[in-house]
């Protein structure tokens, strides 16, 4: 079993140099991220969306990379490790991520791996385990203890202050694991809650666009 994804090749560009691939949160879908496409000024670039696995048992179209507890709101540290929805998540993204050269033309060294909220904490559990350009988390966190593979890889970090679904506090320590391990982090707080401000989209352009020149 493969990710489905809607795709957005380079304008007047049939072989992009470049690839970003963005992860959706938690009961959304491709969609949602997708329609961020036509704001990201982005050359020679191709963008792809992936689904997550599994259906969302209360959000119709709704996806996720895996199910949280009943009532979960993480006050309490998250630590999903050993869910099997995860590892299996883990495992086609992974493995996914790995085809992209093969269909794409555009090599794990040219591609950069965004996500949003749960979207997010999958970009800095698979996104720190492969040869990738640079790692964007947007409103997210980690869902497990972090061992990078690759701690050269940069990462922007966006949060809101006002997020109340998920707490500033697991933003800061994301960020203090992926300095431990000795990986370069550029840590933003903004005056928003559980969003993605338009003004975010162009540090996200500036942030590819200097990985991708130097």
């Amino acid at each position: 079993m493969t990710l489905t994804a809607i795709a957005f090749p380079p304008p007047a560009n049939p072989q992009p140099r470049h690839l970003l691939v963005a992860l959706h949160g938690w009961g959304a879908n491709a969609d949602d991220l997708a329609a961020l496409a036509p704001y990201l000024k982005l050359s020679n670039c191709q963008m792809l969306f992936p689904n997550a696995p599994f259906a969302h048992p209360q959000v119709p179209n709704g996806r996720m990379w895996y199910g949280f507890p009943m009532g979960y709101d993480f006050r309490s540290p998250p630590n999903f490790n050993t869910q099997a929805d995860l590892n299996q998540s883990r495992q086609q993204l992974t493995q996914w991520l790995l085809s992209l050269e093969n269909s794409t033309g555009v090599p794990l060294a040219n591609t950069v791996l965004a996500g949003f909220s749960q979207g997010g904490a999958m970009t800095l559990d698979v996104g720190t385990q492969l040869p990738l350009a640079g790692l964007m988390v947007l409103s997210g966190y980690l869902h497990a203890p972090i061992k990078p593979r690759y701690p050269h890889c940069p990462v922007l970090m966006i949060h809101g202050r006002q997020d109340a679904v998920v707490p500033l506090v697991l933003a800061q320590q994301a960020k203090a694991a992926l300095v431990a391990n000795n990986m370069k982090v550029d840590y933003h707080e903004r005056h928003m809650g559980h969003e993605i401000q338009p003004e975010m989209l162009v540090q996200m352009q500036q942030f590819c666009e200097i990985l991708w020149t130097n």
